[in-house]
């Protein structure tokens, strides 16, 4: 049994830091206690202790890889069993551990004027001020009981540690080899506990995933730690405010404020309309023939197309599948980070299904991966859908095969899923919203086996993919079409971003960002065709909401395309720290400072003739107008972030 002690130490002390952290969160609750009471009951314990213990593996993980080092390799005994080795790794152990402890005490003060827990923003914010040695010390004396349980916390940590080195000469060789087979062990689960999962479809955990586990964005701190929060925002680009402007010029320049639409005044529908949105996985314009002239690979949404609203030049705002969903369903783009990441993803946040569910809508978000899967559920639950169908509920409904269904890699096969999402619709009240993310068309670009000879398509195996999504669309519709909620059902069909691009026109800075847009009304009430216009993810829920005649202001940075002349529309995106501004066939790049380059669409669709260097004078103007927007759209955004204004209700701004 001794030689077991040495890895029973470690991992009891282990255990008493995740203790210690949970003692923690205990007292944030109940420092937070009156902003938590009203709507405890509703929250589910076993998920707030689930995510609770998610993030803490994660911080405890990172902050301790140099203790794990020192104490579970097999070092040689004559150093291990020396004095100064062990009071070392003691040292490192409690200094470390009590700072993180400090920490999470610490920021429960300091989240009460913040609404989160603490990033690494904080740093930068702070950076010039000289008054914050007198700020804590009025703090520490105002909440001298967190103090006395640092304090505490600290005693433990010395009084409870246990060395991981007590063997005897007799147990040596025991000692090394065990040593050795726990080091090995320990290096695999060190890395799963960082990222927060082991699938190959969980990407790294960021703050932004503590939404999954509860109900408002305001209840995401408990389950996460400070540790981690700083951890995960290290060295990420931040916004800041970049003040071009004063703020009576800026809210003349852009406001994503948008006011209701007069019913009596414009072209609107009020029948209360039910609202699907279907998310392709990697569906660029490329890949359609409807809107290359009959080539592409997608013979069902081309004859989609034909009825339905679309548009000449209709954008993605990121690159990422993590950009698309906050521009597709709450109109936020992806400027220099991806919101999914940064600091700022606790914000408050609505959108489509957060607004219209104050008008009486149901809402569920369906997405067939492993439930967690790309922060999705997290951002669903932040934006305000009420239901979240993934892997897990899909292989708990009968009627269908499970994981019989998976792609072996990432999700449910998309044929399945969208019956799926057909057969769960039928069962909901309506009027209802509801969005789909699908996931074939994705590497490593595979569809099932009964389908590989018959869809097969030449060229890159992405073809053969959108092939087959397509013709589960055609199935969904096909399906759906039978229901008693289709005629009363607006459609969106988008793409998060494009993949592969090979034809010129679309292999460029501006054409990578090409997806299509596609409105679709059963009905035929909601007008048709193709608009010479430009249109952007972040229109999507300004056009839906000013059709249905949205009864309150909300915000988005984005245009109701039905209702804006087409020489109005615009579209932005963040390039690799450019920004991109589309606007009236011309196209702007702006590095946040200085505009770099200016391209006439029309005469030059692959932007190989840059006009700023000889500029003729009638276009000056011009330019001028849309570095004016560009910078007012950028100043709006980063404002809004900084301060927590992305909503109405979270601090209006008129």
């Amino acid at each position: 049994m001794s030689s077991f002690k040495p890895i029973l130490h470690f991992l009891s002390n282990i255990l008493l830091v995740y203790l210690l952290y949970m003692v923690c969160r205990v007292i944030y609750i109940l420092e937070f206690w009156d902003l938590y009471a009203s709507s405890w009951d509703q929250l589910s314990l076993s998920r707030l202790l689930a995510g609770s213990l998610r993030f803490d593996t994660s911080a405890i993980i990172y902050t301790n890889i140099l203790y794990a080092l020192l104490v579970l390799p097999p070092y040689p005994r004559r150093w291990v069993s020396g004095r100064i080795w062990q009071l070392i790794a003691k040292t490192l152990f409690v200094v470390v551990n009590s700072l993180m402890l400090s920490v999470n005490l610490v920021d429960t003060v300091y989240s009460r004027y913040t609404g989160r827990r603490t990033t690494c923003t904080f740093f930068t914010e702070f950076s010039n001020e000289g008054n914050l040695g007198s700020i804590v010390g009025i703090e520490l004396f105002n909440h001298w009981y967190l103090v006395l349980a640092g304090l505490a916390m600290i005693a433990l940590l010395v009084w409870l540690y246990r060395s991981p080195f007590p063997y005897t000469d007799h147990t040596k060789q025991r000692f090394r080899w065990l040593n050795l087979i726990c080091f090995l062990a320990y290096i695999p689960l060190a890395v799963i506990g960082m990222r927060g999962g082991a699938s190959t479809a969980i990407r790294p955990i960021t703050i932004s995933n503590a939404n999954q586990y509860v109900n408002r964005p305001s209840e995401a701190a408990i389950v996460l730690n400070t540790p981690f929060s700083l951890i995960r925002t290290l060295g990420k680009t931040t916004f800041s405010d970049p003040a071009y402007f004063t703020p009576s010029q800026l809210d003349y320049i852009y406001s994503p404020l948008h006011q209701p639409i007069s019913a009596d005044s414009l072209q609107v529908d009020t029948t209360r309309r039910n609202v699907v949105v279907l998310i392709v996985e990697s569906f660029g314009s490329e890949y359609i023939g409807a809107l290359n002239n009959g080539q592409g690979h997608t013979p069902f949404l081309d004859s989609l197309i034909g009825q339905s609203l679309t548009f000449t030049h209709s954008y993605s705002n990121g690159r990422k599948s993590i950009d698309g969903m906050p521009s597709i369903l709450s109109g936020i783009p992806m400027f220099v980070e991806p919101f999914f990441v940064t600091g700022y993803s606790l914000n408050d946040v609505s959108g489509l299904a957060g607004e219209l569910s104050r008008s009486g809508y149901t809402s569920a978000f369906f997405h067939g991966a492993e439930n967690g899967s790309m922060g999705f559920e997290a951002f669903a639950r932040t934006s305000g859908f009420q239901s979240y169908y993934g892997r897990t509920e899909y292989n708990r409904d009968p009627r269908f095969n499970g994981d019989d269904d998976f792609d072996g890699t990432w999700a449910i096969w998309d044929e399945e899923f969208l019956q799926f999402y057909a057969a769960t619709m039928q069962q909901m009240p309506q009027p209802f919203v509801t969005a789909l993310f699908t996931a074939t068309s994705h590497h490593p670009f595979v569809v099932p086996q009964r389908y590989r000879d018959s869809l097969q398509q030449p060229g890159h195996p992405i073809y053969t993919c959108v092939r087959y999504t397509d013709h589960a669309l055609r199935r969904f519709f096909h399906t759906a079409s039978q229901m008693p909620w289709y005629r009363n059902t607006i459609f969106v069909i988008t793409a998060d971003h494009t993949n592969i691009t090979e034809q010129p026109a679309y292999n460029n800075p501006l054409g990578t960002y090409s997806v299509p847009i596609i409105f679709f009304d059963p009905s035929g009430t909601m007008p048709r065709g193709r608009i010479d216009a430009v249109a952007q993810q972040t229109d999507i829920m300004p056009t839906i909401l000013g059709w249905l005649a949205y009864p309150r202001p909300y915000i988005a940075f984005g245009d109701d395309l039905i209702h804006t002349p087409a020489n109005q529309t615009w579209a932005l995106h963040y390039n690799n720290g450019v920004y991109q501004h589309v606007q009236q066939n011309y196209l702007l790049l702006f590095d946040g400072e200085n505009a770099v380059g200016y391209y006439d669409l029309n005469a030059d669709p692959y932007q190989q003739n840059n006009l700023l260097p000889s500029l003729p004078p009638h276009l000056q103007p011009l330019l001028q107008t849309h570095l004016d927007h560009t910078k007012g759209i950028i100043q709006s955004y980063m404002q809004r972030m900084v301060n927590n204004q992305l909503t109405i209700d979270s601090n209006p701004r008129q």
